[in-house]
């Protein structure tokens, strides 16, 4: 898949952002309710998809794998074939830009006697799989080749083993993909984590009917899957995603006189790691109307201007927002002090080396910043120069992170590319466009 490339974009200083708004649906949720839909018997209705570029490959692949999945009205539907009832594709599966699309994947093919080509874009291409594979091929998933970047071709088994594996570093993908493998093993499958992930895999099996126990002992969490499941198709209702919210909540938070309210977002404890720490920098954040809805933890985000201090974000939250970093670091570039991000390594094989990215658009934007080891300090200074062109590196949240910093900056912020953004996030600019910010298309 090419990258199709959009004219550089500038977000200018903005007055006061107000209103009250929904992001789309969790991509997390998302990618999981399309597949084990399909892994399921009888249809699965899926409301508030997300229908961004991410989750539409995984729904054309799971499609061509032979559980048609289809918007219907104001849902979507899955016509599942059951636990070992996919069949092979036609053609390679194009994942484009989705690395949890991949991975997960990958879990789902392995008890398959089918052999399936799994290519994507340039970016994706350049990401490591062998951490992923490494314990599906124990439990006899074969790859062609021995390759650990797409495109890559693997054989799945219908006689898969079962295997308990301890994580070696924490990843909810990595362990998704082995708990979706265990689905069709004859036994039980173990996944043992020393630090907590996101357990929204864990969560969706069990609504799905699936045998799942969660352990806490000794320091360490054991999750275990019984094989030969059986599946039945489900009703699914997917919350606002907290990582799309995330640039609104620091939009408010940087902008002087905002007040921003984004209703029903994912709050399950394995995602809030974000909004912990923009508590403990003295944000105005709070939880407002909090309920569940298909076993996960919603509620409203109120945001509002606030005055911020520099802190430590210690590496043990660093699995609960990942993907947020970025973002914050920007936060931070407005904060008051040193604020200091820990066990930051998993971000140097993201869509991008968002570590040594996420540096350069600092630097590039005024703000003084170091990467050390796995360690990124920002020097806040309570005010941000801007005047900067940041390189994205076809990185969606890179683009987003620093379009938001612009919003408060003394002088306009450019990204050189936003088209990557329809990835996870497509209605982002209309979001912001909503509750006053203001962008401007340009040239570089």
């Amino acid at each position: 898949m090419t990258h199709a490339v959009s004219a550089p974009l500038a977000a200018s200083r903005s007055g006061a952002l107000t209103g009250r708004l929904r992001v789309p649906g969790d991509k997390s949720i998302s990618h999981r309710a399309l597949m084990l839909g399909a892994l399921a018997t009888g249809v699965t209705r899926i409301r508030g998809l997300l229908e961004a570029e991410d989750v539409i490959n995984t729904a054309r692949a799971v499609s061509a794998l032979g559980a048609p999945a289809r918007r219907v009205g104001d849902l979507w539907e899955v016509l599942g074939r059951g636990t070992g009832g996919l069949r092979q594709p036609e053609a390679p599966l194009d994942f484009g830009n989705s690395g949890t699309g991949t991975r997960l994947m990958m879990g789902v093919i392995a008890p398959h006697d089918m052999t399936v080509t799994m290519t994507g874009d340039a970016s994706l291409s350049k990401r490591p799989m062998r951490r992923v594979l490494a314990p599906l091929k124990e439990m006899g998933l074969e790859v062609e080749g021995d390759a650990d970047r797409l495109p890559l071709t693997v054989r799945g088994s219908s006689r898969l083993v079962p295997i308990a594996y301890t994580l070696p570093v924490p990843s909810a993908q990595l362990k998704s993909a082995i708990l979706l493998a265990g689905l069709g093993t004859a036994g039980e499958t173990t996944v043992v984590e020393r630090e907590a992930t996101r357990d929204h895999t864990e969560r969706m099996l069990r609504h799905f009917g699936a045998k799942v126990e969660s352990v806490a002992e000794d320091g360490v969490t054991r999750i275990t899957i019984r094989g030969e499941a059986e599946l039945e198709g489900r009703e699914v209702t997917v919350p606002g995603d907290p990582s799309s919210a995330a640039f609104l909540v620091a939009a408010a938070l940087i902008v002087p006189g905002s007040d921003v309210t984004i209703e029903g977002v994912l709050v399950n404890p394995t995602r809030t790691g974000f909004y912990t720490t923009l508590l403990e920098m003295g944000g105005d954040v709070t939880f407002l109307n909090a309920r569940e809805e298909g076993g996960e933890p919603i509620a409203d985000i109120r945001a509002r201007f606030s005055t911020l201090q520099g802190v430590t974000v210690p590496a043990a939250r660093a699995p609960s927002m990942i993907d947020e970093y970025p973002i914050l670091a920007v936060v931070a570039a407005f904060a008051r002090g040193a604020t200091r991000m820990e066990g930051l390594g998993e971000l140097k094989v993201k869509e991008s080396d968002r570590l040594a990215a996420t540096a350069a658009g600092l630097a590039a934007n005024g703000v003084k910043a170091e990467v050390d080891g796995d360690t990124l300090t920002v020097h806040g200074a309570g005010r941000v120069p801007g005047g900067g062109l940041v390189a994205t590196h076809l990185d969606h949240r890179m683009a987003m992170s620093f379009l938001v910093m612009g919003l408060a900056a003394e002088q306009p912020v450019t990204v050189d590319d936003t088209a990557m953004i329809a990835t996870s996030f497509p209605e982002f600019r209309a979001l912001m466009d909503g509750i006053g910010a203001r962008f401007e298309e340009g040239d570089l």
